[in-house]
């Protein structure tokens, strides 16, 4: 029999180990039956961690989207977040969620706001956090044309309505001709990435067997991107489940339920997202969307591979 009972909430997080003694401190200060999955890449030891509801694992194969892979395959809870290891989320987040869903059991997702501090701001890292609000005395804001932009703090006090991605938007054809058009469709209340929301695990999970299989090419390799999954399950699980016009959950209103540690990015390495959405047109090439996210990110392959000569020149240098 298990020590502990089924996990409400679990919290999934790949990591190389060399995440901050305070980093960890705070993820554990999260209370409640939250099950806490950290996934290392092959080679490396867990650390010794003291808490049973710490559960180790070890991926097959070095990689973001792998170790993300296995981490959300072997999460028990009723719902998801997924956290990198320098993320941190409110220590009483768990009662909020169980709230929220008991409140609106038909939504997918709740969006948490996330405060982003820059990764020298220690005092805001280390600050004490305020309390949340509480569901059951938030009124929810209906998304219309005139309802202010989410991106800015503060505009809204209630639960604000949270379309699906509109994925079935018309493919841009200008991109064909004019490599550098800004996009347009991303804007809006909607969402690509899959870190840092609350979602419901069995939605998740439905969707994982399926992805694997497209990874399948030319039914003799297997294409496993490095990096970008964030950005593609996030979408992967709204084309999956699709439905026009679709309101799939709510944004939470208050100061901040997430903090996001952001750095310059001349310190981020260099990512390459087009890989990862090669993914997204194969599987779902119906939506325009997809097409035109996968051509912005290709004329964007120049510059990145420029940024990574860049650092490996500097590496050599030092």
């Amino acid at each position: 029999m298990s020590a502990n009972p089924t996990p409400v909430l679990s919290i999934v997080t790949p990591t190389r180990g060399n995440f901050a003694a305070h980093w960890l401190s705070q993820l554990l200060s999260v209370k409640g039956n939250v099950q806490f999955i950290l996934i290392y890449p092959p080679g490396l030891s867990p650390k010794p961690i003291h808490d049973s509801r710490v559960v180790s694992l070890i991926s097959p194969y070095k990689g973001e989207m792998m170790q993300r892979f296995v981490g959300l395959l072997n999460a028990s809870g009723a719902y998801l977040l997924a956290l990198d290891d320098d993320d941190f989320v409110h220590p009483n987040i768990l009662d909020l969620v169980v709230d929220y869903f008991q409140t609106y059991g038909k939504s997918w997702v709740l969006r948490l706001k996330k405060k982003v501090i820059d990764f020298r701001q220690t005092e805001e890292i280390y600050a004490e956090w305020s309390d949340l609000p509480a569901i059951s005395e938030l009124a929810v804001c209906r998304k219309t044309a005139d309802t202010p932009n989410p991106y800015q703090q503060g505009t809204y006090t209630g639960l604000l309505e949270l379309p699906i991605a509109p994925l079935d938007l018309p493919f841009d054809w200008r991109w064909l001709v004019f490599p550098f058009l800004s996009r347009k469709d991303n804007y809006g209340y909607h969402f690509e990435n899959f870190n840092n929301i609350i979602w419901r695990r069995e939605l998740v999970q439905a969707t994982l067997p399926e992805l694997t299989q497209t990874t399948q090419l030319l039914g003799v390799l297997t294409w496993i991107p490095n990096s970008g999954f964030d950005r593609l399950l996030g979408l992967w699980v709204q084309a999956k489940h699709y439905q026009p016009n679709a309101i799939i959950g709510h944004w939470l209103p208050g100061s901040e339920q997430i903090r996001y540690i952001d750095k310059p990015t001349s310190l981020k390495p260099p990512r390459f997202h087009v890989l990862s959405d090669v993914l997204l047109v194969k599987a779902f090439p119906r939506y325009g969307y997809v097409w035109n996210l996968f051509f912005s990110q290709l004329y964007r392959v120049p510059r990145t591979i420029a940024k990574l000569s860049k650092l490996n020149r500097l590496k050599r240098k030092h």
